[in-house]
């Protein structure tokens, strides 16, 4: 009788409640659970860096563009003029003029900002050291992986701008000088590449959920 009153609603739980109530407890439906958001967020947007795709190719793509670009200028420009040779063709004249500009703004904002960017720059890098090595935070790890080399970089492309400014390179020289540095680029963001893939690779299959 009472389960008749519960499916009627004349229980003293009430219309609904009652028949909710009777359907759990039978099994036939499962009770709701509070949604948590917090769990949901994250399970949405995985903040494991190094078994995330997404990491890796932007990984690939931030060293790509980098090897590319050669203190703002194009590959691609700087073979066009350098299989000109010494003749003074338009490709020639636009990379003597496009190297000069921005030769002229790196070395503007190191001399005016310089100092500012070196300080806040290495606090910011201290932190997410402090974070990756004593607190073992990934994604601050996957952060320093990235960030480190290209401040290397930095540095080596105000050495460069001033050295093409104390000599005013021209022409085949100037090619000669950004071949080197795109050389030294490569090497960089090769090493990088490696030490970033090997402590992924460690980090995935001992530390991770597939650890060993």
């Amino acid at each position: 009788m009472h389960t008749f009153d519960l499916f009627c609603g004349t229980g003293r739980f009430g219309t609904g409640q009652g028949l909710s109530l009777f359907l759990v407890s039978a099994g036939i439906v499962k009770p709701r659970q509070r949604v948590d958001w917090y769990e949901t967020v994250f399970e949405v947007i995985d903040m494991r860096s190094f078994s995330n795709l997404w990491y890796w190719i932007a990984l690939a793509v931030l060293w790509s563009s980098v090897s590319h670009w050669v203190l703002g200028v194009p590959f691609d420009m700087i073979i066009r003029a350098k299989k000109q040779g010494e003749v003074e063709g338009e490709a020639m004249t636009d990379l003597n003029d496009l190297v000069r500009i921005n030769v002229n703004r790196i070395l503007y904002i190191a001399e005016v900002a310089g100092v500012w960017i070196m300080l806040f720059g290495s606090a910011v890098m201290t932190a997410l050291v402090l974070l990756a090595v004593l607190y073992d935070v990934e994604i601050a790890q996957a952060v320093v992986l990235l960030t480190a080399p290209l401040g290397i970089l930095a540095l080596l492309s105000v050495v460069t701008s001033r050295k093409i400014r104390a000599a005013g390179d021209t022409g085949a020289a100037l090619i000669k000088r950004l071949m080197r540095h795109r050389f030294f680029t490569q090497m960089i963001g090769v090493l990088a590449i490696f030490v970033t893939a090997m402590f992924g690779m460690w980090k995935n299959l001992y530390v991770g959920p597939i650890g060993f």
